[in-house]
C-alpha cells in the first residue's frame, strides 16, 4: 500500500487546550484539495497513543484516499507536549478515567469542525468514529451521545467496562491502597492507576455501559476482530455484534490484539492484518458491501 501522495498535507503536534487541565495533541493528514472529504477521528485504546506501531501509515492511507484523518493523545495517557511516545507522565495516566476520554473526544471533534483552514477539507455531514481496543469502547459511548456520528468501526473494542476492574478482596486493596500498578511489559514501567477511575465509572455507570450504548446504535456499526486476540477476547466481539444485530461482524484469522503491530514500527507498509483491517474498514465507509 502506498504511504504519501504528492499533495499530502500532514499536520503534526497540535496541542489544544483540554477540558481537564492537560493539553489534547492531535495530528491531521489530508489532500489539501478544497473537497469536502469525510472526516475519520480515531482513538487509541489503554497503554497507547497516537503515534504507536503502524498508526501514521494508516493515517497516510486513509488520506490517500480521500478521507479527512484525525488522531490524537488522549489528554492523561501519559505523553507530554515534549514527550508524546511512551509515558513520561504517569501522574496524568494514574489520574485518567473514561469520562475524561470522553470529554477529551468531543474537544477533538468540535476543533475539526470548527477550525478556519479545514472548511474546504471536511464534509461536516460525514464523521466517523474508529477505535482501537478501549478506544473503541470510547467511540461507541461517545456515538450515542452526539448524533453528528454517521458511522463507527470498532477495532479489537472492548465491551464491558465493569468487567476489567479487579473484584472481592482486590478491588477492596485497591480502595484501601488509593493506587495500583500494571505493568508494561514494553517499557518496564510500572503503570499506576488510582482508586478514582472506579469511582468515576460507578458515578456514571449509566453513561459509561456499552452495551446499553450499543443496544441504542442507529448509525452503521462494524466490528473487526483476530481470532488469536489475547488482550480483548473475540467473544467481546460477538457479544458486541449480539447487542446490535444490525452491525458488521468481520474476524480476521490469526490476527492478534495490536493487529499485527509492534513498537516501533520501522517497516515502509502496514503489517499485513493491519492492512486487511483497513481496506475492510474503507470498504464499509464507502458502502461498496464487500465485506465477507
Amino acid at each position: 500500500m502506498k504511504s504519501y501522495h504528492f499533495n499530502m498535507k500532514i499536520i503534526k503536534n497540535t496541542i489544544l487546550q483540554g477540558s481537564h487541565n492537560k493539553p489534547i495533541l492531535i495530528d491531521y493528514f489530508y489532500k489539501q484539495n478544497n473537497k469536502l472529504k469525510p472526516i475519520i477521528i480515531f482513538c487509541h485504546g489503554y497503554k497507547g497513543y497516537k503515534d504507536w506501531g503502524s498508526w501514521n501509515l494508516i493515517a497516510a492511507h486513509f488520506a490517500n484516499q480521500d478521507f479527512f484523518f484525525t488522531k490524537f493523545n488522549f489528554s492523561h495517557n501519559g505523553g507530554t507536549v515534549k514527550q508524546p511516545i511512551d509515558f513520561p507522565d504517569l501522574d496524568a495516566f494514574a489520574n485518567n478515567n473514561y469520562s475524561i476520554e470522553l470529554d477529551d473526544l468531543q474537544v477533538v471533534i468540535n476543533t475539526v469542525l470548527t477550525t478556519n483552514g479545514f472548511q474546504n477539507e471536511i464534509d461536516k455531514n460525514n464523521i466517523i468514529l474508529i477505535g482501537h481496543s478501549r478506544g473503541a469502547g470510547i467511540i461507541t459511548l461517545k456515538a450515542v451521545e452526539n448524533n453528528k456520528i454517521s458511522k463507527i468501526i470498532s477495532w479489537a473494542g472492548i465491551s464491558d467496562i465493569e468487567a476489567r476492574f479487579p473484584k472481592g478482596d482486590a478491588l477492596k486493596k485497591w480502595q484501601k491502597d488509593d493506587i495500583g500498578y500494571v505493568t508494561n511489559l514494553r517499557t518496564k514501567q510500572q503503570m499506576p492507576n488510582k482508586y478514582q477511575i472506579y469511582e468515576n465509572f460507578m458515578a456514571n455507570k449509566e453513561r459509561l455501559h456499552i452495551q446499553s450504548a450499543v443496544e441504542r446504535l442507529e448509525i452503521p456499526h462494524l466490528i473487526i476482530y483476530g481470532t488469536n486476540d489475547q488482550v480483548v477476547l473475540p467473544k467481546e466481539a460477538k457479544n458486541l455484534h449480539k447487542w446490535n444485530p444490525k452491525s458488521k461482524l468481520l474476524k480476521i484469522e490469526n490476527m492478534n490484539h495490536g493487529l499485527g503491530n509492534t513498537q516501533p514500527w520501522v517497516k515502509k507498509n502496514m503489517p499485513i492484518h493491519t492492512q486487511k483491517v483497513v481496506e475492510k474498514t474503507i470498504e464499509f465507509i464507502t458502502n461498496l458491501n464487500l465485506i465477507k
